[in-house]
C-alpha cells in the first residue's frame, strides 16, 4: 500500500476554489509558486538519518516563511489589498491565526502556535525558543522540539 510519490513528478499546483483570482495576483503568483516547489521538495525529501522531530521542521519553516511573505506584504508594505489578501487565507495560502497573533505585542517574531502552546509542554510553560536570549546561559545552543527554531523570543 506505499505509494511512491517520486512516480508523479510534474504534479500541477493545488488550487482549491473554482473563483478567479482578484486583481493583483499576477503579482505574487510567482513567489508563492517558488514557496510551493520548496513545500513539495520538503515534503519528499527523505528522513533517514533525521530524528522523528525533524522530519517536518523544513515544512514547518516554508509554511512560516509563506505566511510572513503575505503578511508584510498586506500589513507592512500594504503592496495587496485585503481581497486578495483574504483570498489567499481562504485557499491555505497563509495561517490567519498566526498572522493574528504576528499583529500583537511581543509576538512579532513567533515561528509557529505550537511554540506557545502550554499544553504541548511537560511544565506548563512555553517553548525554550520563547525565551529572550539574555535570560539564557551564554553559548547555550538549543532548537525548539516543534519546528526547529532557535529563539523567537528576543
Amino acid at each position: 500500500k506505499n505509494v511512491c510519490l517520486c512516480c508523479f513528478p510534474s504534479m500541477p499546483p493545488v488550487r482549491r476554489s473554482k473563483k478567479p483570482p482578484p486583481e493583483g495576483w499576477e503579482v505574487i503568483e510567482p513567489v508563492l509558486d517558488e514557496l510551493e516547489a520548496k513545500m513539495r521538495e520538503a515534503e519528499l525529501d527523505p528522513h533517514e538519518g533525521k530524528r522523528k522531530v525533524e522530519t517536518s521542521w523544513p515544512i514547518f519553516r516554508i509554511h512560516h516563511q509563506r505566511s510572513r511573505y503575505l503578511f508584510d506584504l498586506f500589513y507592512k508594505r500594504e503592496a495587496i489589498s485585503r481581497e486578495l489578501f483574504e483570498f489567499c487565507v481562504k485557499e491555505g495560502l497563509a495561517d490567519r491565526a498566526l498572522i493574528a497573533k504576528w499583529r500583537k505585542p511581543g509576538y512579532e517574531n513567533l515561528c509557529c502556535l505550537r511554540c506557545i502552546q502550554t499544553r504541548d509542554t511537560n511544565h506548563g510553560t512555553a517553548c525554550i525558543c520563547r525565551v529572550p536570549r539574555k535570560q539564557l546561559e551564554e553559548g547555550m545552543a538549543f532548537e525548539c522540539v516543534h519546528c526547529g527554531c532557535r529563539g523567537c523570543g528576543g
